[in-house]
């Protein structure tokens, strides 16, 4: 899909010595551009949900290796 955006001046030049050097499209460069930006939000998104989850046990007032050692003794015959 075709789509047009607005770019400051600095920022053309800078990705014309960007597509110069990496010997790329201007169009391929901004692929990319996006392409990592997408990587980075899902990225982010999954590091807030690991840090939402750790240490969630606290409430409980118990670690999980004292739960899972419970849980394991009545496995026990």
């Amino acid at each position: 899909m075709r789509t047009i955006i607005d770019l400051p001046e600095e920022q053309i030049r800078g990705l014309a010595e960007y597509c110069a050097a990496q010997h790329v499209s201007r169009a391929e460069a901004i692929r990319q551009a996006v392409n990592r930006l997408l990587i980075d939000c899902a990225e982010s998104e999954t590091q807030k949900t690991f840090d939402a989850a750790f240490g969630s046990w606290k409430k409980y007032g118990i670690s999980t290796d004292e739960y899972l050692g419970e849980l394991r003794s009545e496995w026990e015959g």
